[in-house]
């Protein structure tokens, strides 16, 4: 029998970098990195598994969770002040800004990632399915982001 379902991308999960690693990012600005078992459901998923999920100041992964999911969930917690964060579950936007800054934020964040980087993180978003008017994740990074930067900056949270 064949499957229907369709082939996910090949995009970088978190068995393909260090949990340490992103542990250790998160931790830095106030977050915890929880790691749930293969197969288990993924709490505060918005989309479902894979996909990270997200309840007050923790991120949840499971190994097959790719890592600009990993990344996008804890910059909608970053980008939140942290008498908001302790009031998500599963949702956090509430504005085309944040979502914006969100989505600035992770391509930025992935630089600061051993193994994975911002290039490499613009591919998995565009493989993923993230759109933009521009036609590509970088194209809105470079030319199209202004916003998002300015947005980042005034909160203090892009130097």
């Amino acid at each position: 029998m064949q499957s229907t379902a369709p082939a996910l991308p090949d995009v970088l999960c978190l068995r393909d970098i260090r949990f340490e690693d992103a542990a250790a990012l998160l931790a830095g600005y106030g977050l915890e990195l929880v790691l749930v078992g293969d197969g288990e459901p993924i709490p505060g998923s918005y989309w479902g598994e894979p996909e990270a999920g997200i309840i007050g100041p923790t991120v949840y992964v499971r190994r097959d969770t790719p890592v600009h999911s990993m990344l996008h969930e804890a910059c909608h917690l970053i980008v939140l002040p942290p008498e908001r964060r302790v009031q998500v579950h599963t949702d956090a936007t509430d504005s085309v800004p944040e979502e914006d800054a969100t989505c600035y934020l992770q391509i930025v964040l992935a630089g600061r990632l051993p193994g994975v980087g911002s290039d490499r993180l613009m591919a998995d978003m565009d493989a993923w399915g993230y759109t933009y008017r521009l036609g590509s994740t970088r194209a809105w990074f470079e030319q199209d982001a202004e916003d998002a930067r300015a947005w980042l900056t005034a909160r203090g949270l892009l130097l």
